[in-house]
Formats: C-alpha cells, structure tokens, sequence
C-alpha cells in the first residue's frame, strides 16, 4: 500500500467517524444541508454526510437560569435591589437556533429587562406582600416573549428584595407605628365596651333595689377578706331594715 492509498484511507476513515454522531435522550440534533435546514434528529445514532450536512446539538433539559441583581425604582420612588432565578426549556430545536442567535444570552437579557420593567410598576409593600402574583406575572411575560424561539418559561422566582439602610429604619418605624395604633384601638374599643356593659349593670340595679343591696354585702365581704384592719361604712336605711326583718323571721 503506498503513501498515497494511506492517505485516502485515513480520509475516509475519518470521514466516517465524523458521519457517525449519537445523541442522549435529552438532546436533539438541528441538522442543516448546504447552509438549509433540514430536519431534526435523535435521540440514538444519526448519520451525517460530513461536508454537505451540519448538525447543532440542543440540550432539551429544563435550564436554572440565575437572574443577576437589577436596581429597580419601585411606584412610590423606593430604590430596591432584585435578582430572581428563572426556570426554562427548548420545546422547538429549530427555532431555538434559526430564530435567535444565542438563545441562553438572549433568554437572560430579556429576564432582565423584564422583571425590572413589571416590578417598577408596583409600589414596594406589594414587591414585599405579592411575590406569588408578581412571579406568575413575570413568568407570563416572559413566556409569551420566547414562544417564537422555540422556548418554554415555566417558572420565575423572586429571590431577594434589598433594601437600604435608611430605608429598612422607615419601615422599622412605620411599622412601629401600626402596632401602637392598633394597641390603642383594641385599648378604646375595650373601654367603650366596658361601659357598655357597666351601663347595662346599673339599669339592672336601679330596677332592683334589693340586688343593689347584695352587691353591697359582697363588696364589704370582698373588702373584709383582703384586709385585716378595721373598716367602718355607713349602712343604708334600706340594708338594716332588711337585716331587721331577716332576724325577725329565724326567731
């Protein structure tokens, strides 16, 4: 075998090591034919005529995509840091790569601008209280935005909201606040029931003179069980004429 037949076999065998290509289960092949798009491939062995034929490899597993930290001014001018984590898949390979050139750095920089873009439309209690609400507002946007490369947003997550350090005194404050005000209301809405009802025990007893006069021996038992000195009290007319007729009938 000469130098020359050496060499077209090494070509070839070279040739058919780079037609042969295999794909796991999670990935797919976006093969082109002279610069065309042709189909999709795998999973399994596919393959290629090498020089007329190219194939892109895409990874179908769902994508943990970090969100870096964006300065956002919320509705009422409250300066916030967010970052939030962003779940995505491909579900088209072809879109995913005719449609966008780089579908990850695109994905990241619309994530961005978007959740800057839908948090700065909500005051800061709300960033704080409604996460749930302003995630699945996000995670639609963004969705509906990448339908046409080819990709799927199931989830976004808002991690963090910071603040700083002035700010987190307000709120300190502010919340401060509330707590007294609601203290005083419970305060005045105990008072004014009380009197209610202590409104309600003196009608009661200005009905009844006699359970006006019960209630005045429990108060003096009361008196008598806690002190030990004597206590001298003016006794009604009414009370001795009642003790009076009580002796009479016992005798």
């Amino acid at each position: 075998m000469g130098p020359f037949l050496t060499v077209i076999v090494v070509a070839v065998l070279i040739l058919l090591i780079s037609a042969v290509k295999v794909f796991r289960e999670y990935e797919r092949g976006v093969v082109f034919m002279l610069g065309r798009f042709w189909k999709v491939k795998g999973p399994g062995l596919v393959l290629i005529i090498p020089v007329i034929q190219q194939v892109v490899r895409v990874d179908l597993r769902t994508i943990v995509m970090d969100v870096p930290s964006q300065d956002v001014i919320s509705k009422d001018n409250v300066s916030v840091r967010v970052n939030a984590v962003l779940y995505f898949r491909v579900v088209v390979p072809e879109n995913a790569i005719i449609q966008v050139e780089n579908y990850y750095e695109a994905t990241s920089q619309l994530a961005q601008t978007t959740l800057r873009s839908v948090l700065g439309q909500h005051e800061l209690d709300e960033m704080l209280s409604e996460r749930e609400r302003l995630n699945s507002d996000v995670q639609k946007i963004l969705d509906s935005q990448t339908d046409n490369w080819g990709i799927k947003v199931s989830n976004v997550e808002i991690k963090r909201v910071d603040l700083d350090e002035s700010m987190i005194r307000a709120i300190a404050r502010q919340a401060e606040a509330e707590r007294e005000r609601r203290a005083k209301v419970i305060h005045a809405e105990g008072e004014l029931q009380a009197s209610d009802k202590l409104l309600q025990a003196s009608q009661v007893l200005a009905q009844q003179p006699q359970a006006m006069q019960l209630r005045y021996l429990q108060t003096l038992a009361a008196i008598a069980g806690n002190n030990n000195s004597t206590i001298v009290f003016p006794m009604p007319i009414e009370l001795g004429d009642i003790l009076s007729n009580m002796a009479t009938k016992k005798s």
